[in-house]
C-alpha cells in the first residue's frame, strides 16, 4: 500500500512518524473521510473546508489545501478502487508527551491514505448508548482524531449485532451517531437533530436537508421509538436505513420517504461529484 506522508508518497512500511507525533499521544489532530468512486473524490472541497474548520477550532495551522488535494490525487493513482474511502489526517506533529503543546509548534503532519470498502446494505441495526455527546464540549462539532469514546460506543453496538451506536446529549436529546447523523419521518416529514445539539456538521447530512427540505428541530431521544422511519447519513453509508434500533423494528425500512430519499441521494450524487451547500457551517 502507498501512503501521502507530509510531502511524498511513500510505501506503507516506510510512512512512519514520531512516537512523540501529538496526534499519537493526545488526539492532537482533525480527519478527513471522503468517499471515492471510480477515482473522482466526492465532495471533496466541502471535506476540506470542514477540515480546516475543525483544525482552526483545535487550534492547529490551517491545512494547505493545494497539497492535501496533491496528496489525494496521489494515493487513488497509487492505490485504485472502484469504490474507496480516503482518509486525510491532519496533526500537530511532534510534541511534549502532556497535553500541553511546544512553545515553538512543530511542523505539523499530514497522512493521507485510500482504501477500498464494499458499498453498505440498504438497512442496518443500531442502538442507544448511555453515554452523552457534550455539546457545550471544545471540542463539539470539531472532526477530531479523539475517538476512543465512538470505539467503545461501536464495540457494544457490536455485540449487540448492530453496526452503529446512537448518543442523546446532555440534555438527554437526540444527538448522532459514532460516525453518522440521524434522521427521522413523522406522519411524512423529515427531521434530524440541528448543529447546537452537539453533532457533527455532517456532509452528507447538509445535502441530504438540503436536497430534501430537513427540518432541523430539537428530539427528545424517545422519537426512536415513535418515528414512521429512521435513517442515517454519513460519507461510506450515504442514505441509509434502520430496520432496528434497540429492541424496536420500525415497520418499514427502508420506508417510503427513506426508499425516495436514497434514490435522489444516489442520483444527484452521481451528477455531480462536487455538490454545494452553503449551509454547512457550526451553529
Amino acid at each position: 500500500m502507498r501512503i501521502w506522508l507530509n510531502d511524498t508518497l511513500r510505501d506503507a512500511e516506510e510512512a512512519s512518524v514520531s512516537a512523540l507525533d501529538h496526534g499519537l499521544t493526545v488526539g492532537d489532530g482533525v480527519f478527513e473521510a471522503v468517499k471515492t468512486v471510480e477515482g473522482v473524490p466526492f465532495a471533496l472541497t466541502l471535506h476540506l473546508e470542514r477540515m480546516r474548520r475543525s483544525a482552526a477550532g483545535l487550534g492547529l495551522p490551517v491545512p494547505d489545501t493545494d497539497l492535501v488535494r496533491r496528496a489525494c490525487a496521489a494515493v487513488i493513482d497509487a492505490e485504485p478502487h472502484p469504490l474507496g474511502r480516503l482518509r486525510v489526517t491532519f496533526t500537530g506533529g511532534r510534541g511534549p508527551l502532556g497535553s500541553m503543546r511546544a512553545a515553538v509548534p512543530a511542523a505539523p503532519t499530514l497522512v493521507v491514505a485510500h482504501e477500498g470498502y464494499h458499498p453498505r446494505p440498504d438497512t442496518t441495526a443500531a442502538i442507544t448508548v448511555p453515554w452523552a455527546r457534550n455539546e457545550h464540549g471544545a471540542l463539539a462539532g470539531l472532526k477530531t482524531t479523539s475517538y476512543a469514546e465512538n470505539v467503545l460506543a461501536l464495540a457494544r453496538a457490536r455485540e449487540a449485532g448492530a453496526s452503529e451506536a446512537i448518543f442523546p446529549n446532555t440534555a438527554g436529546l437526540l444527538c448522532e451517531g459514532t460516525g453518522s447523523n440521524v434522521f427521522v419521518v413523522v406522519d411524512g416529514e423529515v427531521f434530524t437533530p440541528p448543529l447546537s445539539s452537539g453533532c457533527l456538521a455532517g456532509i452528507t447530512r447538509a445535502l441530504v436537508v438540503a436536497w430534501s427540505g430537513a427540518r432541523e428541530v430539537d428530539l427528545p431521544l424517545g422519537v426512536l421509538r415513535d418515528a414512521d422511519e429512521i435513517f442515517l447519513t454519513s460519507t461510506t453509508r450515504d442514505v441509509q436505513a434502520l430496520h432496528r434500533i434497540d429492541d424496536r423494528e420500525p415497520a418499514a425500512a427502508p420506508g417510503p420517504v427513506t426508499a425516495r430519499l436514497m434514490r435522489e441521494f444516489a442520483a444527484r450524487s452521481a451528477a455531480d461529484p462536487e455538490p454545494r451547500v452553503d449551509a454547512i457551517v457550526r451553529a
